[in-house]
């Protein structure tokens, strides 16, 4: 599957100043356009004294959705730089809104370009990515003699814990890569010679920080 990159926060924001004119970035996960519009109307009205809020956002596994505006700046001088980022990094379901507040120098077209731009690619260098991955969920159950030397490796071999349940054994949830599946129960099976039970209980995503 091809990557798929996420805000690590849920929202954001990142500023810098170029030649007297203030850019502020907004970063906000999203999951509908509805979402979007009524996010755009928040920074609108948070930013109504602004002189641009210019937004750019993708929805969709493959960006079914994407839209920009540039919100009275030259045509293709600020929301088509700003998409175009967004893309490029390979980021899904992130709405991007870019408020300028005018300096009193024109930056020109090549100018309004790379702040809009560079204002969204610096502003996610700061914010930070993390990837998404799909796994297969996986329950252990091993007895509690067994127990801490499991969670042990678990831990080492970076397999996060979902929950952990307690009856007359002990029972894990995991996630797993789909590919690792079989070599991942193999090693546990020959490390405990057995005395350990694997059940796919369905898929889950897992976040991890991008590289």
């Amino acid at each position: 599957m091809e990557p798929f990159y996420l805000l690590a926060p849920e929202s954001a924001s990142w500023q810098q100043t170029i030649k007297k004119s203030d850019f502020i970035v907004n970063f906000f996960r999203i999951e509908s356009e509805d979402q979007a519009k009524t996010l755009i109307d928040q920074i609108n009205k948070e930013h109504y004294k602004a002189t641009h809020n210019v937004f750019a956002y993708v929805l969709g596994d493959n960006d079914e959705i994407k839209r920009y505006s540039d919100n009275g700046e030259p045509s293709g001088t600020a929301g088509v730089p700003m998409l175009e980022v967004l893309q490029k990094r390979q980021i899904h379901n992130v709405l991007a809104i870019v408020t300028r507040y005018f300096g009193g120098i024109k930056l020109g077209a090549g100018g309004l370009i790379r702040a809009y731009a560079g204002t969204v690619a610096q502003g996610l260098d700061a914010v930070g990515l993390v990837e998404r991955l799909w796994r297969e969920k996986i329950e252990i159950t091993i007895d509690y003699q067994n127990n801490d030397q499991l969670t042990y490796w678990l831990n080492q071999e970076g397999y996060p814990l979902f929950a952990t349940n307690f009856d007359t054994a002990v029972h894990h949830e995991v996630a797993v890569a789909p590919e690792a599946i079989d070599r991942f129960e193999e090693d546990l099976t020959n490390r405990f010679a057995g005395k350990i039970i694997f059940k796919k209980i369905g898929e889950t995503y897992l976040e991890i920080p991008a590289k």
